[in-house]
């Protein structure tokens, strides 16, 4: 009995040295778990892209660089992503046809956005209020505008780059409402399609 006690003790003593000997952190431990990229919270950025349409009851086909600022909030459930966004945008889409220039200066729209998050990449689909001018000059420089509400839908992509930072692409389909023009004697509207890249900076 003595004999096998003290075996015991010689064996806790020799690992208790060799355990002393061994480098301090020199052991494996399970890589800790990636958290999963958030899309919630608010966010602010900017858009730039291009803009070509048709007025209504009129040839003309405005189109040309448009670009803004935007801002929005997105709450996430899961892999489950809604949210609101609005966005304000100055455009130099203009088209001439016979005695008549159409221009599209500035437009705006408020929309939902909901979609499908897989990891840092958000798939979604959007639509809402749009609001815009539509202005209209003739020969003599003299000048009408009106101002018209519509809705807007579309598509796009974005990717979380970093935590903070997030780049998207985006299709647009906006339409602003017939308002009466006396120089063009008819009712004139906005149809127009929008490609555009934007950059989001999320609070």
């Amino acid at each position: 009995m003595r004999t096998i006690l003290g075996a015991v003790l010689s064996f806790a003593t020799a690992g208790a040295a060799l355990a002393a000997d061994l480098p301090a952190g020199n052991y494996y431990t399970a890589p800790a778990t990636l958290g999963a990229y958030s899309w919630a919270g608010p966010y602010l950025g900017a858009n730039l892209g291009y803009e070509w349409g048709a007025v209504s009851n009129n040839p003309t086909k405005p189109s040309g660089l448009e670009g803004g600022i935007e801002a929005g909030y997105n709450w996430q459930f899961g892999q489950f992503v809604t949210g609101v966004e609005g966005d304000l945008n100055v455009s130099g889409a203009e088209d001439t046809f016979a005695p008549w220039q159409f221009s599209n200066p500035w437009f705006g729209t408020l929309r939902g956005r909901a979609g499908v998050a897989i990891g840092n990449t958000l798939l979604f689909g959007t639509a809402g209020l749009a609001y815009g001018e539509l202005a209209v000059q003739s020969p003599g420089n003299l000048t009408e505008s009106r101002t018209s509400l519509g809705f807007v839908a579309g598509a796009g992509l974005e990717v979380g780059f970093t935590p903070r930072w997030s780049a998207k692409a985006e299709w647009l389909y906006l339409d602003l409402a017939d308002r009466g023009y006396s120089l063009t004697g008819a009712n004139n509207g906005l149809t127009a399609n929008l490609l555009r890249l934007g950059l989001n900076y999320h609070f």
